[in-house]
């Protein structure tokens, strides 16, 4: 306890030049609002909330074809239930009126087909490098055990690529809180090239309180240094996880994929192998992105060009009970964590 005291007084009394430091993980986001975070700092020690959340930087051509397929006769769309109120063009999958079912794992899907094979079931696969292992066994069960009516529209990401084309645009920023959950899967080094291009220090960190502002100490005390140093040690290893990695690449294979507030980015999305390209409901030319509602900055707020405060509709037109954006409607959306926490 008395190192962690001496910590948030460090924290505190930072007086040395302004760091920008980004989380890009949606888990931290929601932590670090939810733990009062931002006002154990400096005022030259700024949190910005990255592309962590997947429902949050999902493209609108995503949700689009999902509700296009819910409409498909003898077709239902299995999601989590996050993405039913995230906004497409026009509509969100609930407004749309097509079949929908929520689930809370992808592999509850599996039983649904099999008890109605005259339904051709689309499981709505996003996620980062965590959740692609999941869909990875779930593509191999649906091999081996044949299931005919079983397809997956995959928004698959990959965080490398998005960082780099962050940093690559003159984002000013000083460092990241890397994520804890990727770099399980990942390893320790999952980040080194980015931390010696850029001269940058990321630190990954856990998702207490305690964890997250030894993690910050880290950062502020290593600025300037391109090195990644692992603050999560109890749950991260060099090597990450092996076999997961090993499922992923034999399923799936890097290709570009549209990011919302970024756009197009090359290798930064997962695809299914031509092996498994039949388990496939479209996934491959998803990049406009339109946004519901004009006004909205998810974009901005994804990528450290603003803060949820700064969006007009924050808090008045747009609220967790009633989201403009794709950052209000997830726990882990920067606007939501804020709208709750902040």
């Amino acid at each position: 306890m008395a190192e962690l005291e001496e910590i948030k007084k460090r924290l505190a009394a930072y007086d040395g030049p302004e760091l920008r430091l980004m989380e890009v993980c949606g888990s931290h986001t929601a932590a670090v609002l939810k733990n009062g975070i931002p006002g154990l700092l400096s005022k030259k020690i700024r949190l910005l909330h990255g592309p962590g959340c997947p429902v949050c930087v999902a493209v609108s051509s995503y949700i689009d074809r999902l509700i296009e397929l819910s409409l498909l006769p003898d077709t239902c769309v299995v999601t989590f239930g996050d993405l039913l109120r995230v906004p497409g063009s026009k509509k969100t999958l609930t407004a749309a009126g097509g079949r929908v079912k929520m689930v809370y794992s992808p592999m509850d899907l599996l039983p649904m087909a099999k008890e109605d094979p005259k339904t051709t079931y689309v499981f709505a696969a996003l996620g980062f490098e965590t959740t692609t292992p999941v869909y990875a066994l779930l593509v191999k069960e649906l091999e081996e055990e044949a299931y005919p009516n079983v397809k997956l529209l995959t928004a698959l990401k990959t965080m490398p690529a998005v960082i780099d084309t962050l940093l690559s645009n003159n984002t000013k920023l000083d460092g990241f809180l890397a994520p804890g959950h990727v770099s399980v899967v990942a390893g320790e080094a999952y980040f080194k090239d980015l931390a010696k291009r850029y001269g940058l220090p990321f630190v990954i960190a856990g998702f207490s309180g305690e964890e997250l502002l030894i993690a910050l100490d880290l950062l502020v005390q290593n600025a300037g240094k391109g090195e990644v140093l692992n603050a999560y040690p109890k749950v991260v290893n060099p090597e990450g996880n092996p076999k997961a990695i090993a499922a992923v690449d034999e399923v799936f294979e890097s290709g570009k994929a549209s990011w919302r507030g970024l756009g197009e980015i090359e290798g930064s999305g997962l695809y299914l192998r031509e092996k498994y390209r039949r388990f496939d409901a479209g996934s491959f030319d998803l990049f406009e992105d339109h946004m519901h509602n004009a006004g909205c900055k998810c974009g901005e707020i994804l990528t450290g060009k603003a803060e949820p405060p700064d969006c007009p509709l924050f808090g008045t037109a747009c609220t967790p009970m009633h989201p403009q954006g794709a950052c209000m409607v997830s726990e882990e959306g920067g606007c939501n964590a804020f709208m709750m926490n902040g």
